[in-house]
């Protein structure tokens, strides 16, 4: 019996998830720590223009079947 395989999904769209994800755990946490809402929006957007530029250019590696 084989392994059900996933969808595909296009590394762009994933790496979208990634950035809107981590972006907005990092505007929560620092409102949360009490840092003003727009300095933690600003630090939230440029932590997700960061992480969709990472994930997109460096995880677009294959894993290595065994």
């Amino acid at each position: 019996m084989t392994k059900p395989q996933l969808p595909s999904i296009d590394h762009g769209v994933i790496s979208l998830v990634w950035a809107v994800l981590l972006g907005g755990y990092v505007w929560i946490g620092l409102l949360a720590i009490g840092i003003k809402g727009a300095v933690a929006f600003i630090f939230g957007l440029l932590t997700a223009f960061a992480v969709f530029l990472l994930v997109r250019i460096l995880g677009e590696h294959e894993l290595k079947q065994r």
